[in-house]
């Protein structure tokens, strides 16, 4: 089986700092991470090659650091990685990376299963992934906890707000996956320093044979107007004197307000 799974290089949402005169992220010296939930996505994909048999590729799109990474994941047990990445791409919003992403996939063939996670923690959208089923035309399922095979069909458990669905569905697919009971595995040693000797090819837009217009900023109805921290604003009354004397004050005080 094909798998591939899709991983996001995001900042690592603690130190986040946005400019005040810009309204843009402050992404000099923020450290940078895997996405969270890719992670947990690749290790649903790593056991099902265990379990199955096959080969796991990641796929990237960001700038040329991405690389760091999809090295990481090749450190964990990926069979090989691809970065995507191009200037025309710069702006993308989830429309426009999921148009990218599903050509990467088309060039690379061959794919049974994509595998993302559920969202990515700098922009929570949780949209990348069913938007790249749609492009590809592909059956879709969301918030997966686990994923097996049956036969030659996919069964996966299924988080919603009650429990769990029990879906089965054809291949090829895509399956967005949430945080599940099993945490990602650490990189290896000797997968590190594999990682770190493989060339990692980078895909720009002729090699994907895309429509300009639909990439990068041209190709994203969706525009950031502003991204602000909201300013916290706390207020409060000191009450002094002695405890019954204070007591009646405040009673006095919440129903001035009304709330009692």
């Amino acid at each position: 089986m094909e798998i591939v799974v899709c991983v996001k290089q995001v900042p690592d949402t603690t130190e986040v700092k946005i400019d005040p005169v810009t309204n843009t992220l402050i992404r000099q010296g923020v450290p940078s991470i895997v996405n969270p939930f890719d992670k947990f996505a690749l290790e649903i994909g790593l056991q099902l090659k265990e379990k199955y048999g096959g080969r796991v590729t990641v796929l990237s799109m960001g700038p040329p650091q991405a690389k760091d990474a999809l090295k990481e994941c090749l450190a964990m047990g990926a069979d090989a990685a691809v970065l995507v990445s191009d200037r025309a791409f710069g702006g993308a919003d989830t429309l426009a990376t999921s148009y990218t992403l599903a050509a990467a996939v088309r060039k690379l063939g061959n794919a049974d299963l994509i595998l993302c996670g559920k969202q990515a923690i700098d922009g929570d959208t949780a949209q990348v992934g069913p938007e790249m089923a749609e492009h590809l035309g592909w059956t879709q399922v969301t918030y997966a906890a686990s994923v097996e095979l049956d036969g030659s069909r996919l069964k996966v458990q299924r988080e919603q707000d009650e429990g769990y669905d029990v879906i089965s569905t054809a291949l090829p697919a895509v399956v967005t996956v949430i945080k599940t009971a099993t945490e990602p595995r650490y990189p290896t040693v000797k997968g590190t320093m594999k990682a770190n000797r493989t060339e990692i090819p980078v895909w720009t837009a002729a090699d994907l044979k895309v429509d300009p217009d639909c990439l990068g900023l041209n190709g994203s109805p969706t525009k950031v107007k502003r991204i602000f921290t909201p300013q916290r604003q706390v207020h409060g009354d000191i009450i002094e004197g002695e405890p019954r004397e204070a007591a009646a004050a405040l009673v006095e005080k919440l129903r001035e307000l009304k709330i009692v």
